[in-house]
């Protein structure tokens, strides 16, 4: 992969990492704002619900940041676009569907295959 394209994927990649971060930084502040107390306990159980749901939404959150910081070390440790498997290039569309793929679509196919068998 040249420069040009490891420099759009290591943009699209902080892009992404920023606009998330942003959420962290919002749903922290937003959990930590004074409770409100709902006599209603169907309101606080509604309350309850959405918060965890949020919590949930930041959980899948947290495990993407942390994929989008090990693919901006493949780009600076040079080995982004390789599948971690069969060491093969991965696809240019698989990367800009999923920038944080470790795996070419074959092996990636092979992996769910396994999953099912197993």
């Amino acid at each position: 992969m040249n420069k040009k394209e490891l420099g759009k994927f290591k943009q699209l990649l902080t892009d992404q990492l920023d606009s998330l971060l942003q959420d962290v930084g919002k749903t922290v502040s937003e959990m930590t704002e004074e409770n409100p107390n709902f006599p209603d306990p169907t309101d606080r159980a509604s309350l309850e619900s959405d918060r965890n749901f949020e919590l949930r939404i930041r959980d899948r959150e947290r495990m993407l940041i942390n994929k989008i910081r090990q693919a901006l070390q493949r780009i600076e440790d040079k080995t982004f676009g390789l599948c971690e498997s069969c060491e093969e290039k991965i696809g240019a569309e698989r990367l800009l569907a999923r920038p944080v793929t470790t795996l070419c679509i074959d092996c990636k196919t092979e992996q769910e295959r396994q999953e099912k068998i197993g």
